[in-house]
């Protein structure tokens, strides 16, 4: 039963990115920098600091465009979306317990290589809610300078 309602969760999630590709949520080159690299005009980031809840919050009140920072655990790497601007895509069970789709543009970003199932992921992005449990996206710079920036940071090296 435990293993239907997550299989069914991940697929909820599959299709809520679908909606939110489509539903022109995604926008948006960015690099890669080592902890040690330039992002002294961004927030620090710790893999300690657990998920203040914010996506938590987001989800219950059906929230889309709230800036969030979290992190946790790859739960399954999903084939890139290729339709559009292209996005690495993967499942992220947070430390939270509640789990998300990570929609990282890799026409904007560096890819994350190498990721896999049971690699640590710190964030921040934009959360957009869906009833599959939400999207979290615009994990980089905005070229335009319009919009925060955000940032995945795995094994050390961030990708924004």
């Amino acid at each position: 039963m435990k293993r239907a309602i997550v299989l069914g969760a991940l697929l909820l999630l599959v299709g809520g990115y679908h909606l939110a590709v489509r539903g022109g949520y995604f926008h948006g080159n960015a690099s890669t920098a080592s902890e040690s690299g330039s992002l002294s005009s961004h927030p620090t980031v710790s893999l300690a600091a657990p998920d203040s809840g914010d996506i938590a919050r987001a989800y219950a009140a059906h929230r889309s465009g709230v800036q969030v920072h979290g992190s946790g655990i790859v739960a399954k790497v999903l084939k890139d979306d290729e339709e559009g601007s292209r996005h690495q895509r993967f499942i992220l069970h947070m430390d939270s317990g509640q789990s998300v789709l990570l929609a990282h543009n890799i026409d904007l970003a560096s890819r994350v290589p190498d990721l896999y199932a049971g690699a640590r992921v710190e964030f921040e992005g934009e959360y957009e809610w869906n009833e599959k449990g939400g999207v979290v996206h615009w994990t980089h710079r905005d070229p335009s300078g319009r919009h925060p920036a955000g940032w995945l940071k795995v094994a050390g090296a961030v990708y924004r």
